[in-house]
């Protein structure tokens, strides 16, 4: 599979299923929070499978992988205001967990798409 069909990619559409749902829990936040934490959410969540597509977009390993990298660190950023959320009572518990497992499992996809990509580079 060419990397350029990036929308082809577990990781890619794993993250995309994330980020529909950041879409879905900020939509029933307070008034008071949707330029605050809804739209920061909403923001981190967007970069990262955007991340991961302009990662595949590239031409060397290095420029991909800083893009990796850039996704991965938006996916602990995201963890983080969801438990933010969690603790602000805007989302409940179940729906919190559910959130987290796609979350988690979208780093552990990511995470081996990077080591992938580590595997190519060592292999020179």
């Amino acid at each position: 599979m060419s990397f350029q069909d990036f929308t082809k990619l577990d990781v890619w559409l794993s993250t995309m299923a994330l980020t529909n749902s950041i879409y879905n829990i900020t939509k029933e936040f307070p008034n008071s929070e949707q330029f605050g934490l809804a739209n920061q959410m909403r923001r981190c969540a967007v970069s990262i499978p955007s991340n991961i597509a302009e990662g595949c977009g590239r031409n060397r390993n290095k420029g991909k992988m800083a893009f990796f990298y850039i996704s991965r660190g938006s996916l602990f950023e995201l963890e983080t205001q969801l438990y933010i959320t969690l603790n602000q009572n805007f989302i409940d518990e179940n729906f919190f967990n559910e959130i987290v497992e796609n979350l988690q499992t979208s780093k552990k996809l990511l995470n081996g798409f990077i080591n992938y990509f580590k595997k190519l580079d060592d292999g020179k």
